[in-house]
């Protein structure tokens, strides 16, 4: 079995991982320098360092790198540690990178004005694999949008239907409208999307909020949402609001957890006050 065929068809399924290389060596051990072992996250396996203990060690930690998405680096001494004898000639130390595999980070963009173009660029060249969506085929084409790894030109509702975001997606609302904002983060916080952003002003983002909590939706929803959306870093054409909105989304795909300007005011407001969603929601009547 191929480990690195393994890993590709693992990415290609959507599916994450960890992989784990033994990258020093001093004295004997029961493998070798670069021996890696793929741990999937049905927690099955495909290669081998080693076997025993230190596998059985290595198993666990690979699934914690899965979950936190940060790579560690494990040392086993076989001399000292009882636990690890194997009852072979073996009394080395051993160095062990854990690194993640996860799948490629999935951008829908709903929308596909001038704001939506600059953002395709500058998400694709961070690493995003962008899907357009808008019910203009004037728009939503393949002239401006080449390298997308999807372009549907249809009812925003259709193509909401059709779609299944998992957690290793991220949605951006920019559509023409109010209406079609809001059909879209109506849907989009049902989803398991990582990150969801819609843009517009801080009332726009307070009576879309408040409209749909009235029809239902639990203001805990919407825990994920950042409206207006973007970092704030003083933007104001297509192009720089574009770069404020891909810094977002690498904060969140590499799950920052410093503070952050970022313009959502729901966010803000929560990390100035304290204050949970739903208060918050309350609050904001008076706002609007």
């Amino acid at each position: 079995m191929d480990i690195y065929e393994e890993i590709v068809k693992l990415r290609q399924e959507g599916r994450r991982g960890a992989v784990a290389t033994i990258v020093n060596v001093r004295g004997s051990i029961p493998s070798f320098e670069t021996a890696k072992m793929l741990v999937r996250d049905d927690g099955s396996i495909a290669g081998t360092i080693g076997g025993g203990c230190v596998e059985a060690e290595i198993w666990q930690a690979a699934r914690e790198v899965m979950e936190n998405e940060k790579p560690r680096t494990l040392t086993f001494n076989l001399n000292r540690d009882p636990k690890y004898d194997t009852g072979l000639v073996c009394g080395g130390t051993l160095d062990i990178f854990v690194e993640p595999v996860l799948p490629p980070a999935l951008l829908y963009i709903f929308g596909a004005g001038h704001v939506s173009v600059n953002l395709y660029k500058v998400a694709r060249n961070a690493g995003f694999d962008v899907t357009v969506v808008d019910d203009r085929e004037a728009y939503a084409n393949r002239e401006r949008f080449p390298e997308a790894k999807e372009v549907i030109a249809e009812d925003f509702d259709r193509a909401m239907a059709r779609l299944a975001p998992n957690e290793s997606a991220y949605l951006v609302i920019v559509t023409r409208g109010h209406r079609d904002d809001m059909r879209v983060l109506r849907w989009a916080v049902q989803t398991a999307a990582r990150y969801i952003g819609m843009i517009g002003s801080k009332r726009k983002a307070i009576a879309i909020f408040r409209e749909l909590t009235k029809e239902g939706l639990s203001a805990d929803l919407f825990e994920r949402v950042h409206a207006p959306v973007g970092l704030d870093i003083g933007a104001i054409t297509p192009e720089e609001i574009a770069v404020a909105i891909t810094a977002e989304l690498i904060a969140a795909r590499r799950r920052v957890e410093r503070d952050l300007p970022h313009m959502s005011w729901f966010h803000s407001r929560k990390r100035e006050t304290g204050v949970p969603k739903a208060e918050v929601l309350e609050e904001s009547e008076e706002e609007v």
